[in-house]
C-alpha cells in the first residue's frame, strides 16, 4: 500500500513538473514566435498559434494543473508518512520535509528553467495537452482567478495573475540577452518604466537657467533675444522673474513684423501666448500625455511657495525615455584650449579653480563652482551668446599688472541652446585706462 501511495505521488509530482514547465513556456511565447513557427512550418505550430491567440486562458489552466497536483502530492506524501510512522509528529515533519524538497527543486527551479531556455518547444509540447483540458476544464479556472481577484485588495476584476515591473524588466533584459531587441530598446523600455516615478522638477530647466524677458519689452528686443540665444520659446516676465505672464513664440514674433513693420515697437506683451503651470511635483509621464492632447510644447514649474522653479518641454521628458537630444553642432570639446597671449577658451563647466591656475590666480567663489556659473554672477542673468563681463582682480595678487579678467559667452549649443564655451582674456591696467573705441 505504502509503495502504490509513494508512485502516485511521484506521479503527481510529474504532471506538476510538466504544468510548471508549460507555465514558463508559454510566459516567454508571443504571438510573434507563434507566428514564426507556422511559417517555418514546425509540427505543432497551429496548436501553439490557438495558444498564444489567448494566453490568459491556458496559463491559468496549467497553474490550476500545478497546484492541484501539487496539493495532493503533498496529501498523499502525508498519509503514507502517517501510515509509516508511529507517532504523527514525526510523520509530518518528515513529509514537510520532504515536499518542501520536491515542491522546490522539482516544481519549482527545474521547469521553469526548462521552459526558460526552450520556450518555443516546451510551449508547443504544452499546446497538445491545454488544448483539450481547456475544453474539458470550461470556465473553472477563470471562475477560480475571478474569485481570487475578488479577495484580492484593488479595483476591479483582472483575467489572470500578472507579472510584477521586476518580472517585465527582467523579461526584457532576456529579450536583449535573446538578440530579440537591441540594447538601446531595452534602454528605452526600461526608461519608460522609470518615467512613471519621474517627477517634473527633475527633467525641468531650472530658474537659474531661464533667459526671459520683460513684458515692457518691444516685439524687436524679443526678436534680437531669440537671434542670440537661440531659444524660439521665451517665458515673458512681469514684476519680477516669478512672475512669468506668458510665453513668446519666435514664429509669433516673426509672424507680426513681417505683416508690418511698426509692429516691432509694439510691447512684447501683444504678441505672447497663455502660460500653462504644473507644479513640481507632477508625475513627468501624466505631464507628458497632458502636452500630446492640449497640443502644448511647454509647461512653467511652480515650486510649493507658489514660485517659478523652471520651465518643462516635452523634449524634456522625451530625453528620459530616448536620452540626450543632440543636435549635428554638438561635438566634444577639450576643457582649455589656449589662443595665445594669455588667452584661453575654456568650457562653461570648467571649475573656477581651473581657470585661476591658468593665470596662477586663486579664485574662490561661495556661489559658483564653474566658469559658466561665474559669468552669469558677474552679469546678474543667464548669459547668451556675446555677453561679456569682467571679474576684477585684486591690486595685490600675484599678477599686479593684471586688472580683471574678460569673460566673453560664445555661441550657445545643443537643444538647449546653453553657452557651452566661454573666451576668457585678461584686462591689464593699461588697458582698462584706454576709452572705449
Amino acid at each position: 500500500m505504502t509503495g502504490q501511495l509513494i508512485a502516485a505521488a511521484v506521479l503527481l509530482v510529474v504532471i506538476a513538473w510538466l504544468a510548471a514547465c508549460a507555465e514558463a513556456g508559454l510566459a516567454r511565447t508571443t504571438r510573434f514566435r507563434a507566428a514564426e513557427a507556422v511559417r517555418s512550418g514546425r509540427r505543432g505550430a497551429a496548436k501553439l498559434m490557438a495558444v498564444a491567440e489567448d494566453p490568459t486562458r491556458y496559463l491559468n489552466v496549467a497553474l490550476l494543473l500545478r497546484v492541484a497536483c501539487e496539493m495532493a502530492a503533498g496529501v498523499v506524501v502525508t498519509y503514507a508518512c502517517v501510515r509509516a510512522f508511529d507517532t504523527t509528529g514525526e510523520a509530518l515533519a518528515i513529509a514537510i520535509g520532504v515536499m518542501v524538497l520536491v515542491s522546490y527543486v522539482a516544481v519549482g527551479v527545474s521547469p521553469r528553467t526548462i521552459g526558460a531556455q526552450h520556450p518555443v518547444n516546451t510551449a508547443t509540447a504544452a499546446a497538445y495537452v491545454l488544448l483539450p483540458l481547456a475544453r474539458v476544464m470550461g470556465p473553472v479556472p477563470q471562475l477560480l482567478i475571478l474569485l481570487g481577484n475578488a479577495l484580492t485588495p484593488g479595483k476591479g476584476f483582472r483575467k489572470g495573475p500578472f507579472a510584477s515591473e521586476a518580472e517585465l524588466r527582467a523579461l526584457v533584459d532576456l529579450a536583449e540577452k535573446e538578440s530579440l531587441i537591441e540594447d538601446e530598446e531595452r534602454r528605452m523600455v526600461h526608461s519608460v518604466f522609470e518615467l512613471g516615478d519621474t517627477l517634473v522638477r527633475e527633467v525641468m530647466v531650472p530658474r537659474t537657467d531661464l533667459v526671459v524677458i520683460e513684458r515692457f519689452k518691444t516685439i524687436r528686443q524679443a526678436l534680437t533675444l531669440a537671434l542670440r540665444s537661440g531659444f524660439s520659446r521665451i517665458p515673458v516676465t512681469g514684476e519680477n522673474e516669478d512672475d512669468i505672464v506668458g510665453i513668446v513664440y519666435l514664429k509669433d514674433l516673426v509672424r507680426k513684423t513681417h505683416i508690418s513693420r511698426d509692429a516691432e515697437a509694439e510691447l512684447v506683451s501683444t504678441a505672447m501666448r497663455p502660460a500653462t503651470f504644473v507644479p513640481d511635483t507632477k508625475n513627468a509621464g501624466d505631464l507628458l500625455r497632458e502636452m500630446q492632447q492640449e497640443r502644448n510644447h511647454v509647461a512653467v514649474v511652480i515650486d510649493e511657495y507658489g514660485g517659478t522653479a523652471g520651465i518643462v518641454t516635452i523634449e524634456d521628458i522625451l530625453e528620459e525615455i530616448v536620452g540626450e537630444i543632440t543636435d549635428e553642432y554638438d561635438r566634444e570639446l577639450p576643457p582649455v584650449e589656449e589662443l595665445g597671449e594669455d588667452r584661453y577658451r575654456v568650457t562653461a563647466r570648467l571649475d573656477i579653480g581651473d581657470l585661476g591656475e591658468l593665470y596662477g590666480l586663486r579664485l574662490d567663489d561661495e556661489d559658483v563652482e564653474t566658469v559658466g556659473g561665474l559669468l552669469a554672477k558677474c552679469l546678474g542673468r543667464v548669459p547668451i551668446a556675446g555677453a561679456t563681463a569682467e571679474l576684477p582682480l585684486p591690486d595685490d595678487g600675484p599678477h599686479p599688472d593684471l586688472a580683471a579678467l574678460r569673460l566673453t559667452a560664445e555661441s550657445p549649443a545643443g537643444r538647449r541652446n546653453r553657452i557651452v564655451t566661454v573666451l576668457v582674456e585678461p584686462v591689464r591696467h593699461l588697458d582698462k585706462d584706454e576709452p572705449d573705441a
